[in-house]
């Protein structure tokens, strides 16, 4: 059992953050439509229930997630929440073309232009502040220097970044501006680069210490302790999988699962049946075992699966089970 609203300190930071944040991708609409409606609920449920973190991103939804997420923190107490967004991609809405029916379901049309320049961080947190209605963020990340997006350019952009975005965003928490800052990627030689080459103060990983991925535990988290670095745990049901089990449509990395993951899954889901837990429960309290992990960010839809959530971190789990995991082989190839 872990209690969800429970405080920790955010590496050397005076910030403190909840075991469990809100990710705000899913008011963006990702990977299907969200209602107004079910967006401000959410944010509202979470808010009543004592959750203070909410992390969203411009690149959700096309700037959505930050215009409905601000909808409804733009009336709290500012002294009460922590919101984190990121840089590195900038928005530029198009008028041209229809709302988006893949991705970000339901967004707007718009690009993405990538800069991770020091001006382009300015550039990238302006909109942001103007999207949220608020005039200042706590945590800004650096999104998304991966494989996924890059390419072979992936080292390219990294010395932009270290060179550009870090210097800024250093500037910017020296300034006072904002409390803290990392990196968000996958990739974890490029997550690797980060800690080690720039004064960062923590670290989001995405889907690198799941049921089904603990990669991350192998090099990262071990540097990120020696450094008083902590990590944010995103992704902890990698998609959905770990939360819907083995289905028709199950979703990993935000596709259709493949064979060997869905074959994974089922052995958890039975492992889980033992033990009488739901596979949601275990998936988002397994990151948070970890010493270098403060907090696991988990995507919020609606009020019911806020409430989900909040049951599944309070649930009680067998020390047994976690042995038994640990057991489990894991021999899949990842997804980078």
């Amino acid at each position: 059992m872990m209690e969800p609203t429970t405080k920790v300190r955010l590496g050397r930071t005076d910030l403190e953050i909840p075991r469990l944040g809100f990710g705000a991708a899913p008011l963006g609409g990702l990977l299907r439509e969200t209602s107004e409606r079910d967006a401000v609920e959410a944010v509202q449920s979470a808010l009543a229930s004592g959750l203070s973190h909410f992390d969203t991103a411009p690149q959700y939804g096309g700037g959505m997630s930050e215009r409905r997420l601000g909808s409804v923190l733009r009336q709290v107490d500012r002294k009460r929440i922590i919101v984190s967004t990121k840089v590195g991609k900038i928005v530029h809405l198009r008028s041209d073309a229809p709302t988006q029916s893949v991705g970000f379901v339901g967004a707007p049309a718009h690009d993405i232009e990538y800069d991770y320049s020091y001006d382009g961080v300015r550039r990238s947190l302006d909109a942001s502040l103007e999207r949220l209605s608020l005039d200042h963020v706590d945590i800004v990340f650096i999104h998304d220097v991966n494989r996924k997006y890059h390419g072979s350019r992936v080292y390219e952009r990294l010395e932009e970044a270290l060179a550009g975005a870090c210097k800024a965003l250093t500037d910017l928490r020296e300034q006072g501006v904002i409390k803290a800052f990392g990196a968000a990627t996958k990739d974890l030689d490029i997550a690797s680069a980060f800690v080690e080459r720039a004064d960062v103060d923590c670290a989001m990983l995405p889907a690198r210490l799941t049921l089904l991925d603990r990669t991350g535990a192998d090099e990262l988290l071990p540097r990120c302790v020696e450094r008083s670095i902590s990590v944010l745990a995103a992704a902890p049901f990698d998609s959905g999988i770990l939360v819907s089990g083995v289905i028709e449509g199950a979703t990993y990395d935000y596709q259709p699962a493949p064979e060997p993951v869905i074959a994974q899954v089922a052995a958890i889901e039975a492992l889980c049946a033992r033990f009488r837990i739901p596979i949601a429960a275990a998936a988002l309290q397994f990151p948070l075992r970890h010493a270098a992990v403060a907090s696991v960010v988990a995507g919020m839809r609606s009020g019911k699966e806020v409430r989900q959530n909040l049951d599944s971190m309070r649930m009680s789990i067998d020390e047994g089970f976690w042995v038994k995991l640990q057991q489990l082989k894991m021999d899949f190839p990842t997804n980078y």
